[in-house]
């Protein structure tokens, strides 16, 4: 990518050869920031492309780890650099609570900014793909709770530009401002069963009594994308994880639709007694936290487990790289 003007810090450096970077792109709506990791020497190929949404009231600084404290998906910093990824983790907008997040589908999410977030995503696939050797066959979204929903507002209207999505703690919106997706996709969607502020039966989304929008059941949402896919209802592989803590309470079954990893899937995770928050073995939350999102699953990684079921996927409507 072209630094300057763009160019305004360098965060921190990453093991391998990469560094986080701090960029601004200006927009209709006003500058927008996002981090993307720039490798000491070009790449002598075209590359996937990861973008990673925050959540509600987040930043991508601290959903990458750049802040206090490990963060769940900051492992897509190691993933990066042993599978030679390119990430970009934009950050969202405020809303009229004063809190950066995303403009997603949820229609009575009045608080949730109304910035055009398609289209700054969609410029962000662009760049990435004109400046940075970003595939555009192989580009990949995830996202945790607002950035999760904000991932299937982009599976539903960006799919020329998008592979593959896979969310955590998110569902779909029940009353939504957007269109219906009608192109095929595959998708993943982690969800705690005892999440208590996005809830896996569908209803309000809440956060200290406030209501932020309804949203589907998650056997809805997997339903929604199962058909659209064309895929039977049987799935195609059911396993559990392998527990690793028997202090952990929660334990997780992975459900998979579509057997060909290189073709159409769905894919659930559901986490029994899970919280609101991305199982993780590396990088696991304090008490305090724990206290308000719930439990935290330990038996797996949850940015691996979205790297394996994104990576033998391609876009077929995409151009073909040069």
């Amino acid at each position: 990518m072209k630094l300057a003007p763009l160019a305004l810090l360098l965060i921190a450096g990453v093991a391998a050869g990469a560094d986080v970077v701090s960029f601004d792109m200006p927009r209709p709506d006003g500058r927008r920031r996002f981090l993307m990791t720039i490798p000491e020497e070009k790449p002598a190929a075209v590359r996937p492309l990861i973008v990673l949404l925050h959540g509600h009231s987040g930043t991508a600084k601290q959903l990458l780890g750049q802040g206090l404290g490990e963060a769940p998906l900051s492992v897509w910093l190691d993933i990066a650099n042993r599978e030679g990824l390119l990430l970009i983790a934009p950050d969202g907008a405020k809303g009229s609570d004063d809190q950066q997040g995303w403009n997603d589908c949820r229609a009575e999410a009045s608080s949730n900014p109304r910035t055009d977030d398609v289209g700054f995503i969609r410029a962000l696939i662009d760049k990435a793909i004109t400046e940075q050797q970003a595939d555009p066959q192989r580009v990949y979204v995830m996202g945790m709770s607002n950035g999760g929903m904000m991932a299937f507002r982009v599976a539903a209207e960006l799919p020329e530009k998008v592979t593959a999505i896979a969310t955590v703690g998110a569902s779909m919106a029940a009353k939504s401002q957007c269109r219906e997706p009608k192109t095929k996709l595959s998708v993943l969607i982690i969800a705690g069963d005892a999440d208590p502020l996005v809830p896996y039966q569908g209803g309000q989304v809440s956060f200290y009594s406030k209501t932020r929008g309804a949203v589907v059941p998650i056997d809805r949402a997997v339903e929604i994308w199962r058909e659209l896919v064309g895929l039977p209802e049987k799935p195609a592989t059911v396993s559990t994880f392998k527990h690793r803590d028997p202090r952990d309470k929660t334990s997780a079954k992975r459900t998979l639709w579509g057997a060909d990893p290189k073709s159409w899937q769905v894919g659930l995770i559901r986490i029994a007694g899970g919280g609101h928050v991305e199982p993780s073995i590396a990088n696991r939350i304090g008490p305090v936290y724990r206290a308000i999102v719930g439990p935290q699953n330990g038996d797996f990684e949850s940015a691996e487990e979205a790297w394996a079921f994104f990576k033998e996927k391609k876009n077929p409507g995409a151009p073909v790289p040069r």
